[in-house]
């Protein structure tokens, strides 16, 4: 028994010396398929080419050896993408699942149109942007993501929303499409959003300009 695991630790040791002294450029040298095909998908036909341009220039050589590291960097820096998967298919074949991100509203930065992601980036405006909300002021994109949280988990629906105005005292305000603005108060905006639409609701026979919550227990339209 003592000689059998004499045996395998000397097989271990001599397996370990064999595999240290084959550094990366010695393996390099063995023959492995080079890459030859990469399947990008996720995001339109236009997008997913500027991607796969990205990843071919990283000129990759074969599978086994493949940078994921720069391919990550790509996929981390692009605007587009809230997640992805790469996998390998051998002997040859990489793939790139990609989940696109979702835009939630429009914003300006020195003076260009921005649309922000769900996944708290940036990207340049486009035609597709016409009918998502405009933030005027300048709230960090942190700020309105956890804005966005207390929407979401209102009775409002997103496309009834036409502007959302931030103030430096870090207080929101929601114009809707009809026109009615709801001034939501800076302490508690999840209950001011929920008094106001509650509101709303019973009273939707009225002519009303706005609706203020910023105060507790108290609601001021203004008609």
């Amino acid at each position: 028994m003592h000689t059998r695991k004499s045996k395998k630790i000397l097989l271990y040791l001599f397996l370990l010396v064999i595999l240290a002294s084959i550094n990366n450029k010695s393996l390099n040298k063995l023959k492995f398929d080079k890459v030859s095909e990469i399947n990008i998908s996720g995001l339109n036909e236009t997008d997913n080419k500027k991607i796969l341009k990205d990843i071919i220039s990283l000129n990759l050589e074969n599978l086994f050896f493949i940078n994921i590291v720069e391919i990550v960097r790509i996929m981390e820096t692009n605007s587009l993408i809230q997640s992805y998967k790469i996998s390998k298919q051998y002997p040859s074949t990489l793939n790139i699942q990609i989940e696109k991100t979702n835009f939630l509203a429009k914003t300006n930065v020195d003076g260009q149109v921005f649309l922000i992601g769900s996944n708290g980036k940036l990207t340049k405006s486009n035609t597709y942007s016409e009918f998502l909300p405009f933030i005027f002021g300048k709230p960090k994109i942190e700020e309105f993501l956890k804005f966005k949280k207390i929407i979401d988990n209102s009775n409002i629906l997103p496309k009834e929303i036409k502007s959302f105005y931030y103030f430096k005292s870090k207080r929101w305000d929601i114009e809707l499409q009809n026109g009615i603005v709801l001034k939501l108060s800076k302490e508690n905006p999840k209950n001011s959003l929920d008094e106001a639409l509650l509101f709303l609701n019973d009273n939707n026979f009225l002519k009303i300009n706005s609706v203020d919550t910023r105060i507790k227990n108290q609601i001021i339209i203004n008609d």
